[in-house]
């Protein structure tokens, strides 16, 4: 092995080094919060659009009740999210308070 591909071997893993720090430190924190504020409006948008999933009178349930065919695996999945959370506010107030 010549200096040439030493040198070559050591660039390949400083920049492998530094990817995964910018991953860590910028990248994926981004995403998680981008990821979050999603599902957070996917939450609401189906809320507005199903109240009386939980006991809330609709008078457009009859018409959102077109959408659920085309809803049904995210209308579990966001059915068993609102259940789990205390609040509706619960999961906004753990962003500002870490």
């Amino acid at each position: 092995m010549d200096l040439s591909d030493r040198i070559a071997a050591f660039r390949e893993t400083v920049e492998e080094w530094l990817r995964g720090i910018y991953h860590g430190m910028i990248s994926h924190p981004a995403y998680e919060l981008i990821e979050k504020e999603a599902e957070d409006q996917e939450d609401a948008f189906l809320l507005a659009c199903f109240p009386d999933a939980f006991g809330i009178p609709s008078p457009v349930s009859y018409y959102t009740a077109e959408l659920l065919p085309y809803l049904g695996a995210e209308f579990e999945q966001w059915e068993r999210r609102m259940w789990d959370r205390g609040s509706v506010l619960e999961r906004k107030g753990s962003q500002y308070h870490f």
